[in-house]
């Protein structure tokens, strides 16, 4: 299919989606993923999409977290990770338990079992604030546990799969020397992130590291508005283009590092001396900031965005007899994990993340879905090195889908007590 057509076909279903969304209420995520599905399974998108759709769609989901980083602040995202531990550990370790389990149960094999928990155990974070941001909640407290627990979860699932894929290869035997490298990258790869914010996105006046010689002149900040901040969103979507790289070097997902880049820009970067209009006859102050979150807001969410989760969706390719044989399965590991997930993280934040039931709760919805690192491992797993069987990725593919399902539909169903038991009006 040529790459045009296809992109016209993702964006007249988005126009869809939300046109269904906003007529019954519901997060038009739900409607990318359905959409994305069905117009596969029917043969009008195709069953593997080519290099322009995956990288449009990857671009996509970098603009959504860069987006997600720029509305949190640092010092939010560094308070609530202190606090998350507990939801990012019980939360990821329930369902991997329970995954490992079923999978153990029906295919008895330790490498399919392995790789089947580590599918099942990083949240699909971007989804989820995708639909707290369209109900309101996207700069709740609830919405910065469940991030900062995600990422930590998706951090841990990265350095298992790049222990667990060799061993299940037989490429290699497990070494601590292994765990050592993976763990050291992502210090590595947050200690850049950190000199980054100090250096070039600094908190307050000029630090000692800005004041350096060769340091000073690359002020980052200086540039946002350069011509009347014209080019800000160029700069600081650079920022997070080359920051999301990095994290891919390093073995991370791209997203990853373009939520860590938004959340190193703070809104007084962009603050301008009051100009003269074009005509000369008077002072305006122009608000870069907003204007800049506004063209960010408008390709993460509008038309750049959606096609990663459309694209998404249409992964989910049903056939009927596989869907006989492993419904019995799938049905397992979605009731299964959908319920040790929202009791694990629900408790995890009750009792160590300090909050009250409403919010616990909401946290274990939050926490439900399975996207990008899930597939990513289901990839590694099936395609690229057949430790899977067609059957056990069937079943993945399944209970991921109906798992992506459940997160706007529990999370909108639990707004109103969640806004009535935090004091909040109910619109």
């Amino acid at each position: 299919m040529n790459p045009l057509v296809h992109l016209a076909i993702i964006w007249a279903g988005v126009f869809f989606a939300v046109v269904a969304a906003k007529q019954t209420r519901l997060t038009p995520v739900l409607y990318f993923l359905f959409i994305g599905s069905v117009l596969a399974n029917i043969g009008i998108l195709p069953a593997q999409s080519g290099p322009f759709i995956r990288h449009f769609a990857e671009l996509g989901i970098i603009f959504i977290m860069f987006a997600l980083g720029f509305e949190e602040t640092t010092d939010n995202f560094l308070a609530s990770a202190k606090r998350s531990w507990g939801i990012a550990l019980f939360g990821a370790l329930g369902p991997f338990i329970v995954a490992y389990a079923i999978a153990d149960y029906v295919w008895q094999d330790r490498n399919i079992s392995l790789m089947v928990g580590l599918a099942m155990t990083a949240t699909a974070v971007s989804l989820t604030m995708v639909s707290l941001r369209e109900l309101g909640l996207s700069r709740s407290r609830v919405a910065t546990r469940i991030m900062t627990s995600a990422l930590l979860d998706d951090i841990g699932a990265l350095m298992m799969v790049a222990i667990v894929v060799p061993i299940a290869t037989g490429a290699e035997e497990l070494t601590l020397a292994a765990l050592a490298l993976t763990a050291g990258k992502a210090v590595v790869f947050f200690l850049i992130v950190t000199f980054i914010g100090i250096w070039i996105f600094p908190k307050g006046p000029a630090t000692w590291l800005q004041k350096l010689p060769l340091l000073r002149v690359f002020r980052l900040q200086s540039y946002l508005t350069f011509d009347r901040g014209r080019y800000a969103t160029l700069a600081i979507l650079l920022v997070a283009l080359v920051v999301g790289l990095l994290a891919l070097y390093l073995g991370f997902h791209p997203a990853v590092g373009a939520y860590m880049a938004g959340l190193i820009v703070r809104e007084e970067h962009f603050q301008l001396k009051r100009q003269a209009d074009e005509s000369g006859r008077g002072k305006r102050r122009i608000n870069v900031f907003a204007q800049t979150k506004h063209i960010v807001d408008d390709a993460a969410f509008g038309w750049i965005g959606p096609v990663f989760f459309v694209d998404l969706g249409a992964k989910i390719l049903f056939d009927w007899n596989l869907l006989v044989e492993v419904l019995p399965y799938a049905i397992a590991m979605i009731v299964g994990i959908a319920v040790i997930q929202i009791l694990s993280a629900g408790l995890a934040a009750r009792y160590t993340a300090g909050t009250n039931n409403a919010e616990s709760l909401m946290i274990g919805f939050g926490m439900l879905g399975r996207a990008e690192l899930a597939f990513v491992v289901m990839d590694i797993a099936y395609v690229q090195h057949q430790i899977l069987p067609v059957q056990a990725f069937f079943a993945l593919m399944v209970t991921a889908f109906f798992l992506n399902v459940l997160v706007p539909v529990t999370i909108g169903w639990w707004r109103p007590y969640y806004l009535r038991a935090t004091n909040q009006a109910v619109s």
